[in-house]
């Protein structure tokens, strides 16, 4: 199992940006398909966002597109999502996921993923 640390969260009004950020220090990223997932309580994990591997595919919900940037930066070996325009129902808890490209699933699915991070608190509010 990879070990991958999430940053970047924080309380944000409603509008407002935040950037998440996804890195692993023993490996490389490049290899893998990244996967944002948000649980907030009471509910069930939703996956955000993806990116592949090589492909360089991404796929969001449907209810942050055109909000939510997923994006790679290779050398300093980190995943970022970026989120603008934010909503209070954004608020969750933020988990990055990582798994070697699968040849069956959706990324926006959690068993897609066999390596998963700490996890990074979102609040939306005034």
């Amino acid at each position: 199992q990879l070990q991958l640390v999430e940053s970047g969260g924080g309380l944000v009004q409603p509008g407002g940006s935040l950037r998440l950020s996804c890195a692993a220090s023993e490996v490389t990223l490049d290899y893998y398909v990244i996967g944002w997932f948000r649980q907030a309580p009471g509910k069930e994990r939703e996956g955000v966002s993806c990116i592949g591997s090589s492909d360089g595919s991404t796929n969001y919900a449907d209810s942050v597109k055109g909000r939510f940037t997923i994006s790679r930066d290779y050398a300093k070996n980190t995943v970022y999502l970026q989120m603008n325009s934010l909503k209070p129902e954004d608020t969750a808890i933020y988990y990055c996921a990582a798994e070697p490209p699968r040849s069956w699933g959706s990324c926006l699915k959690s068993p897609y993923f066999g390596s998963w991070g700490q996890g990074t608190q979102v609040t939306v509010s005034s």
